[in-house]
């Protein structure tokens, strides 16, 4: 049986609990460190005045070609490590050149398509 697909998150909604640990999700930042050794790394983001951060394990999509500062869609499984969730990536992918403005808008009406099919 295949996994169920994967539910665009905001990076703000998974680093402050929101999502439960186990959840597949897309989420996209900007990729501020990695660590090749620990195949370790960071995306943030700033929301409402505030910098959020997740860190991301990187073992399944190695050798990952990092490149700092620049905005990822990652996709994969929440973990919980130690009391900080964990995404275990399955793709990474680098999408500078994006509109964000334009992504988040495009989840949003993924979200009320989404709430309307439900709901009927």
């Amino acid at each position: 049986m295949l996994p169920p697909a994967a539910a665009f998150h905001y990076l703000w909604e998974i680093s402050t609990g929101q999502v439960p640990y186990g959840s597949t999700v897309r989420t996209f930042g900007r990729l501020s460190s990695y660590d090749l050794e620990q195949s370790m790394a960071t995306m943030t983001t700033q929301y409402a005045a505030v910098q959020h951060t997740l860190r991301i394990s990187t073992k399944f999509v190695e050798p990952f070609l990092a490149k700092f500062g620049s905005h990822y869609i990652a996709l994969g499984e929440l973990e919980e490590d130690g009391s900080l969730p964990l995404l275990c990536a399955r793709v990474i992918t680098c999408i500078d050149g994006a509109d964000l403005s334009l992504l988040q808008q495009g989840v949003e009406e993924q979200r009320k398509y989404f709430l309307t099919r439900e709901t009927t």
